[in-house]
């Protein structure tokens, strides 16, 4: 039996974090040498949206926690502490925290990441209106700017398609102007509405 199949049965066709039943994937908890059923999960596009930071966290839909924390696979109780303590300062987390157990194995494990010790504050690229960017978008300038070592001018109000987001810089897109790619900051740049 595939690993996919494994863990549909085990989670009953459901996300072993919230428990949605649609938009489910294999989620592999690291970091591992191997996956396999005790390591990989199955969550639903939320969890894994919010758990890669992604998207803005929503503690609402985390309260799931209280119940799969006492799940009885490490991956599910592994990816539940990391999610609790980015809420830790919330009293429902908090306290979900108390009462968790992890032996020292798997709370090496949790904590191999390192996501412990951040809070569930994400950053996002948004434009000048807060917006979220995403890969692909197409965005408009609302300032002139002159792209440095060339001669070009990008103008107010040009339309720029297919932006790609600059990894490890909320602040930085880059996109095609004049046949040029160019990084544009964020705070220059309305995303354009579909």
């Amino acid at each position: 039996m595939k690993l996919e199949e494994l863990l549909l049965k085990r989670s009953e066709n459901k996300c072993e974090l919230c428990g949605a039943e649609t938009a489910l994937k294999l989620y592999e908890v690291g970091p591992q040498d191997r996956y396999n059923e005790d390591n990989t999960i199955m969550i639903c596009n939320k969890c894994e949206a919010q758990i890669e930071k992604k998207e803005e966290p929503d503690s609402h839909h985390w309260n799931c926690l209280s119940t799969s924390m006492w799940s009885e696979v490490p991956g599910v109780q592994v990816q539940s502490w990391r999610m609790l303590n980015r809420f830790r300062n919330e009293s429902w987390a908090s306290d979900s925290l108390d009462m968790m157990y992890l032996d020292d194995e798997r709370l090496a494990w949790a904590k191999a990441k390192g996501d412990h010790e951040n809070d569930s504050a994400v950053e996002l690229h948004k434009d000048s209106n807060g917006a979220v960017l995403n890969t692909g978008d197409t965005v408009v300038l609302t300032k002139s700017l002159d792209v440095k070592g060339t001669t070009l001018n990008a103008k107010l109000g040009t339309v720029v398609k297919n932006i790609r987001l600059v990894e490890n810089n909320t602040e930085q897109i880059e996109g095609k102007i004049e046949g040029q790619v160019i990084v544009i900051l964020t705070r220059y740049v309305r995303k354009q509405s579909t």
